[in-house]
């Protein structure tokens, strides 16, 4: 697959830190979505439409579904470039695309991410403004292999032990931070699992307190983990 370089993309070098692998010595696969997650936070507060400008306006944008395809997870301290676009809008939803690349060029990993704009008062979607909009100067979509974004879900489950959230998963907007939906899921898998997509979709969100009770399956292709509230209502 060929990915082009999006003429508006915006991006940032890193290197790889110890604080950010596994046992395996490479980049953890939470780690991965930090990245992209921040390097989304970076682009809109350098556009002026960062978490500040949000939160005067009581408005936010809610992370609704992750697709990730990993070619290779880097090892401590290889300098790498991680870079997003604006690739859609349509009424409340955005679309984003991501990669990260070794400073030589070498893709590792790219991904594709569907945003829901909200009224933080409400709860409800709210619409963004035109100002909102072209301020990222939309890119054509990466080209990949784009899954739904609803994931099926499997008819047997194997339940595992509660999880409560912990005050340091909250993020600014008060609730569970993306990244930890993903990392308590982690801890339900498997070790030494190789994984080379992960599809992440959230339904729910959650509070300091709450109780996330996990549930596991593996199929012949795939495994499934869900995270939901005492009523087996899927949060993620």
């Amino acid at each position: 697959m060929k990915i082009r370089k999006a003429k508006n993309m915006y991006t940032f070098d890193s290197r790889i830190r110890y604080s950010e692998i596994d046992r395996s010595g490479r980049l953890s696969i939470p780690a991965v979505v930090d990245y992209f997650q921040d390097c989304s936070a970076f682009q809109s507060e350098e556009l002026g439409v960062g978490v500040e400008y949000l939160a005067n306006k009581k408005r936010a944008w809610i992370l609704n579904s992750w697709q990730i395809v990993l070619e290779r997870r880097p090892e401590e301290c290889e300098k790498i470039t991680v870079g997003t676009w604006g690739s859609g809008f349509d009424k409340f939803h955005a679309t984003r695309n991501f990669i990260m690349k070794t400073t030589q060029g070498e893709r590792l990993a790219y991904a594709n991410s569907i945003w829901v704009y909200i009224n933080t008062e409400t709860g409800m979607p709210a619409r963004p403004t035109k100002e909102e909009i072209d301020v990222y100067k939309l890119e054509a979509p990466l080209e990949m292999e784009y899954e739904p974004r609803k994931i099926k879900l499997s008819r047997e489950w194997e339940e595992k032990e509660p999880v409560k959230v912990q005050r340091s998963w909250i993020d600014s907007n008060d609730h569970v931070n993306n990244s930890w939906y993903v990392k308590t899921a982690f801890e339900q898998l498997p070790q030494d699992l190789e994984i080379r997509q992960l599809r992440v979709e959230y339904k729910k969100q959650a509070y300091e307190g709450d109780i996330l009770y996990p549930r596991y399956a593996r199929e012949e292709q795939r495994i499934l983990v869900a995270l939901c509230d005492e009523n087996k209502n899927h949060m993620q």
